[in-house]
């Protein structure tokens, strides 16, 4: 991480390694992100189906994409703030809570993305 002796071709090499066990840990660790991983599968395809345009679809995958992105942050945060302590701290708390309300702003916003669209599709 950060080793000054690495080229380009490494640096890319380690970032996809990263990348890779970032989600093999979120899968093995996290149940949100496991059943938030089932729910974007199953809406992809929908997704794709319910857009009528390319911006219609971008829109549709990218708010499922945004819940797997958040759900990864608040698990990033979470294991930080456990790295610290066991103990209870009003601070550590708070970090908890927000980035638990981050996780759900996210799924409200491709809510609100999905109904727009689906409305739009039949109901106009």
């Amino acid at each position: 991480m950060g080793n000054k002796n690495e080229n380009l071709i490494d640096h890319i090499v380690n970032a996809f390694r990263y990348t890779f066990a970032g989600f093999k840990s979120a899968w093995q660790n996290e149940l949100a992100f496991r059943g938030e991983v089932v729910v974007v599968t199953v809406m992809l395809p929908l997704g794709i189906w319910l857009g009528q345009s390319a911006a219609e679809r971008a829109l549709l995958i990218v708010s499922l994409l945004l819940i797997l992105i958040t759900e990864l942050v608040n698990s990033a945060l979470e294991a930080v703030v456990d790295r610290i302590g066991p103990q209870r701290h009003e601070l550590s708390k708070r970090a908890k809570d927000l980035g638990s309300a981050a996780a759900f702003v996210s799924m409200v916003a491709a809510a609100l993305v999905w109904i727009i669209i689906a409305y739009g599709r039949f109901l106009v």
